[in-house]
Protein backbone atom coordinates (compact mmCIF):
# COMPACT_ATOMS: atom_id res chain seq x y z
CA UNK A 1 0.00 0.00 0.00
CA UNK A 2 1.47 3.11 -1.24
CA UNK A 3 1.19 6.61 0.82
CA UNK A 4 1.04 10.14 -1.11
CA UNK A 5 4.67 11.57 -0.92
CA UNK A 6 4.90 15.44 0.21
CA UNK A 7 7.93 17.52 -0.82
CA UNK A 8 10.29 17.74 2.27
CA UNK A 9 13.51 19.18 2.39
CA UNK A 10 14.41 21.61 -0.77
CA UNK A 11 16.80 21.64 -2.94
CA UNK A 12 19.20 24.07 -1.28
CA UNK A 13 19.15 22.38 1.98
CA UNK A 14 20.10 19.04 0.26
CA UNK A 15 22.92 21.41 -1.92
CA UNK A 16 24.31 21.96 1.65
CA UNK A 17 23.92 18.53 3.06
CA UNK A 18 25.73 16.52 0.46
CA UNK A 19 28.19 19.15 0.10
CA UNK A 20 29.39 19.04 3.48
CA UNK A 21 28.95 15.64 3.57
CA UNK A 22 31.46 15.34 0.25
CA UNK A 23 34.06 17.82 1.73
CA UNK A 24 34.13 16.18 5.03
CA UNK A 25 34.86 12.97 3.57
CA UNK A 26 37.00 14.29 0.92
CA UNK A 27 39.13 16.64 3.39
CA UNK A 28 39.23 13.57 5.83
CA UNK A 29 39.97 10.69 3.87
CA UNK A 30 41.59 12.01 0.38
CA UNK A 31 43.34 15.39 0.56
CA UNK A 32 46.29 16.60 2.25
CA UNK A 33 45.74 18.53 4.99
CA UNK A 34 47.09 21.49 4.50
CA UNK A 35 47.22 21.48 0.57
CA UNK A 36 45.24 23.73 -1.93
CA UNK A 37 42.61 21.51 -2.14
CA UNK A 38 42.04 20.59 1.51
CA UNK A 39 42.03 24.35 1.93
CA UNK A 40 39.38 25.56 -0.73
CA UNK A 41 37.20 22.42 -0.17
CA UNK A 42 37.18 24.01 3.47
CA UNK A 43 36.41 27.42 2.51
CA UNK A 44 33.44 25.69 0.27
CA UNK A 45 32.02 23.96 3.53
CA UNK A 46 31.92 27.36 5.70
CA UNK A 47 30.55 29.43 2.70
CA UNK A 48 27.58 26.26 2.68
CA UNK A 49 27.45 26.61 6.49
CA UNK A 50 27.20 30.46 6.15
CA UNK A 51 24.27 29.97 3.38
CA UNK A 52 22.04 27.14 5.43
CA UNK A 53 22.57 29.23 8.68
CA UNK A 54 20.82 32.27 6.64
CA UNK A 55 18.35 29.59 4.86
CA UNK A 56 17.40 28.74 8.27
CA UNK A 57 15.75 32.14 9.14
CA UNK A 58 14.08 32.25 5.35
CA UNK A 59 13.99 29.00 3.76
CA UNK A 60 10.29 26.97 4.01
CA UNK A 61 9.14 25.54 7.05
CA UNK A 62 11.12 22.54 6.84
CA UNK A 63 14.12 24.11 6.80
CA UNK A 64 14.09 26.82 9.58
CA UNK A 65 15.39 26.35 12.48
CA UNK A 66 11.89 27.34 14.60
CA UNK A 67 10.51 24.62 12.80
CA UNK A 68 12.90 21.67 14.37
CA UNK A 69 15.10 23.53 16.82
CA UNK A 70 15.50 20.20 19.96
CA UNK A 71 13.80 22.44 22.79
CA UNK A 72 13.94 20.48 26.51
CA UNK A 73 10.45 19.29 25.57
CA UNK A 74 10.64 18.42 22.46
CA UNK A 75 13.73 16.33 23.46
CA UNK A 76 12.14 14.70 26.45
CA UNK A 77 9.19 13.33 24.27
CA UNK A 78 11.07 12.38 21.72
CA UNK A 79 13.66 9.88 24.12
CA UNK A 80 10.32 9.03 26.26
CA UNK A 81 9.21 7.43 22.97
CA UNK A 82 12.45 5.61 21.94
CA UNK A 83 12.55 4.28 25.44
CA UNK A 84 9.06 2.89 25.29
CA UNK A 85 10.31 1.48 22.33
CA UNK A 86 7.09 3.47 20.49
CA UNK A 87 7.09 5.16 16.72
CA UNK A 88 8.40 9.18 17.07
CA UNK A 89 6.71 10.34 13.55
CA UNK A 90 7.72 13.87 12.27
CA UNK A 91 7.82 14.90 8.80
CA UNK A 92 11.26 16.71 9.04
CA UNK A 93 14.25 16.63 11.75
CA UNK A 94 12.80 14.32 15.01
CA UNK A 95 14.40 16.40 17.96
CA UNK A 96 17.63 13.92 18.81
CA UNK A 97 18.40 14.06 15.05
CA UNK A 98 18.22 17.73 15.07
CA UNK A 99 20.74 18.16 17.87
CA UNK A 100 22.97 15.72 15.89
CA UNK A 101 22.53 17.85 13.31
CA UNK A 102 23.12 21.44 15.45
CA UNK A 103 26.15 19.72 16.78
CA UNK A 104 27.69 18.31 13.34
CA UNK A 105 27.45 22.28 11.91
CA UNK A 106 29.17 23.43 15.30
CA UNK A 107 31.85 20.95 14.30
CA UNK A 108 32.03 22.09 10.83
CA UNK A 109 32.03 25.84 11.96
CA UNK A 110 34.98 24.56 14.26
CA UNK A 111 37.17 22.77 11.62
CA UNK A 112 36.49 26.22 9.42
CA UNK A 113 37.83 28.30 12.16
CA UNK A 114 40.81 26.19 13.01
CA UNK A 115 41.66 25.40 9.91
CA UNK A 116 41.64 29.41 9.30
CA UNK A 117 43.83 29.93 12.45
CA UNK A 118 46.44 27.80 11.08
CA UNK A 119 46.99 29.32 8.64
CA UNK A 120 47.62 32.34 10.61
CA UNK A 121 49.98 30.63 12.74
CA UNK A 122 52.36 33.55 13.00
CA UNK A 123 49.77 34.59 15.23
CA UNK A 124 50.49 31.69 17.78
CA UNK A 125 54.32 31.77 17.74
CA UNK A 126 54.35 28.14 15.72
CA UNK A 127 51.89 27.09 18.61
CA UNK A 128 50.46 23.16 17.67
CA UNK A 129 47.52 23.99 19.56
CA UNK A 130 45.17 25.06 16.46
CA UNK A 131 45.84 21.61 14.82
CA UNK A 132 45.29 19.63 18.14
CA UNK A 133 41.82 21.41 18.26
CA UNK A 134 41.33 21.19 14.07
CA UNK A 135 41.59 17.31 14.81
CA UNK A 136 39.65 17.07 17.74
CA UNK A 137 36.97 18.71 15.34
CA UNK A 138 37.44 16.30 12.68
CA UNK A 139 37.53 13.27 14.81
CA UNK A 140 34.28 14.26 16.89
CA UNK A 141 32.71 15.22 13.77
CA UNK A 142 33.58 11.49 12.22
CA UNK A 143 31.85 10.36 15.33
CA UNK A 144 28.75 12.34 14.83
CA UNK A 145 28.52 11.25 11.71
CA UNK A 146 28.67 7.83 12.49
CA UNK A 147 25.89 8.39 14.92
CA UNK A 148 24.29 10.47 12.09
CA UNK A 149 24.34 7.56 9.75
CA UNK A 150 23.31 4.91 11.94
CA UNK A 151 20.22 6.48 13.42
CA UNK A 152 19.01 7.14 10.02
CA UNK A 153 19.56 3.87 9.07
CA UNK A 154 17.77 2.29 12.26
CA UNK A 155 15.28 4.44 12.19
CA UNK A 156 13.99 4.00 8.38
CA UNK A 157 13.91 0.33 9.20
CA UNK A 158 11.95 1.01 12.73
CA UNK A 159 9.57 3.01 10.98
CA UNK A 160 9.52 1.79 7.81
CA UNK A 161 10.64 4.28 5.82
CA UNK A 162 13.76 5.14 3.67
CA UNK A 163 15.15 8.33 5.63
CA UNK A 164 18.15 8.61 3.63
CA UNK A 165 16.39 8.36 0.23
CA UNK A 166 14.04 11.74 1.54
CA UNK A 167 17.76 14.01 1.36
CA UNK A 168 17.82 12.52 -2.12
CA UNK A 169 14.95 13.30 -3.74
CA UNK A 170 13.59 15.97 -1.55
CA UNK A 171 10.50 13.74 -0.93
CA UNK A 172 9.09 11.98 2.33
CA UNK A 173 6.02 9.76 2.95
CA UNK A 174 2.74 11.87 4.65
CA UNK A 175 2.35 10.39 8.02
Amino acid sequence: MSRETLQLWDPLVRLCHWSLAGTFVANYWFTEAGDDWHRWLGYYAVACLVLRLFWGFVGPTPARWADFWPTPARLREHLAALLRRRPYHRLGHSPIGALVMLLMLLAMLGLGVTGFLMEEVDYFWGEDLPLQIHELFADGLLALVCVHVTAALVESLRLGENLPLSMITGRRRRL
